[in-house]
């Protein structure tokens, strides 16, 4: 991370570039690559025994932060709709059993949870999906006896909830005529709308013609908090929050927009330690003590396909920025919810990875 400067200038290419020598525009940007690689591996059959098979359910087990995210926004996405139970766990539940599908997630192929989780599962004979390193105890554990989707393309951690939810929606794809799920993109399509995003955010291209530097320019010099106006976009309000602590170094707030109206007056009200109003034209420090911190404004993440309805559940706040790509592209067609939330975590991802690059202010 450099060093904070207010006169970090977004639109400098060269100076962006010049300052991102860990590479972490790269890594941000690589999210359709990561859904790509899935499509890639599921065409060649690596999901082939779930090929016709009716489960009792399908639990999707994240043994660390992005996983248990990836793992929530599958099941809020499509677990309304689905012909049988979707379930999100920390590790294998106990019940799971030979007429179940398992799908074991994480990073670290050393973590004793994950490869606990799919030993459990594998003694239990439920069919289990490894989506992690294939290394170390993983591959120790589960070698000839449970599908692997292991990661074709390396980026940070912090960036791989792509790759988890991609891993997620191939194995619903596979059990389609159980699952019955309707609406749901081929992942190709999915990879090439983050694709398109990410080019979007490309350093070359300036702030007003750029949703991830547009979108870190509002987080500067405020505190900020995410709210989700749904259970899938609440998920991604979270995401959004840790992405900032992680790359930015950045504190903000992550709840549901129910939760957040609840706390507006507490939000906006701005004094000074003697418990005046503050105003930057007539406040001295000596007398008024230290300047406020300053105000807080709302990031509401909608996947609502309604832009005016969603806007207007967010009258009441009055700092608000709406996180919504309806109505952003020239096609009158509605991206899916799983096109949404794939460009949405793209663009986060290279907002925050923007505000690190500019110190975290």
């Amino acid at each position: 991370m450099t060093a904070p400067s207010p006169l970090f200038d977004f639109d400098d290419a060269g100076g962006v570039l010049a300052a991102d020598v860990d590479g972490i525009l790269r890594s941000a940007a690589l999210g359709g690559a990561q859904i790509r690689a899935v499509a890639a591996a599921v065409d060649e059959g690596l999901l082939g025994r779930l090929t016709d098979m009716h489960p009792r359910s399908v639990v999707f087990v994240g043994t660390d932060a992005r996983a248990r995210s990836a793992a929530e926004l599958v099941v809020a996405m499509f677990g309304g709709q689905a012909g049988v139970p979707l379930v999100s766990a920390p590790a294998t539940p106990p019940w799971v059993g030979a007429l179940d599908v398992v799908v074991v997630s994480g990073n670290d192929a050393g973590d004793p949870e994950l490869a606990r989780s799919i030993d459990a599962g594998l003694r239990r004979s439920a069919e289990v999906v490894v989506d992690a390193p294939d290394e170390g105890p993983v591959r120790a554990v589960s070698a000839g006896r449970a599908m692997s989707l292991p990661p074709r393309v390396r980026v940070q951690t912090r960036y791989v909830l792509a790759r988890h939810v991609a891993v997620f929606c191939a194995v619903l794809g596979v059990l389609q005529r159980a699952v019955r799920i309707t609406g749901v993109p081929p992942l190709a399509e999915v990879a090439d709308t983050a694709d398109e995003e990410a080019a979007r955010n490309h350093p070359s291209n300036e702030v007003f013609h750029n949703p991830a530097k547009s979108l870190a320019v509002r987080m500067q010099s405020r505190r900020v908090v995410f709210a989700g106006d749904s259970a899938v976009t609440t998920v991604l309000a979270r995401h959004a929050s840790e992405s900032l602590l992680q790359e930015a170094g950045v504190v903000a707030g992550a709840a549901a927009l129910s939760d957040v109206l609840v706390a507006r007056d507490r939000l906006t009200n701005v004094v000074t330690a003697s418990g005046e109003n503050y105003d930057p034209f007539f406040h001295d420090e000596e007398l008024d003590g230290p300047a406020p911190i300053a105000p807080a404004r709302v990031f509401v993440v909608s996947t609502d396909p309604d832009r005016s309805a969603a806007q207007r559940r967010t009258a009441a706040l009055p700092d608000v920025e709406l996180m919504s790509v309806i109505g952003e592209f020239e096609s009158s067609t509605v991206p899916t919810v799983l096109e949404q939330v794939a460009v949405l975590t793209v663009r986060t991802e290279m907002a925050a990875a923007y505000l690190g690059l500019a110190g975290g202010r």
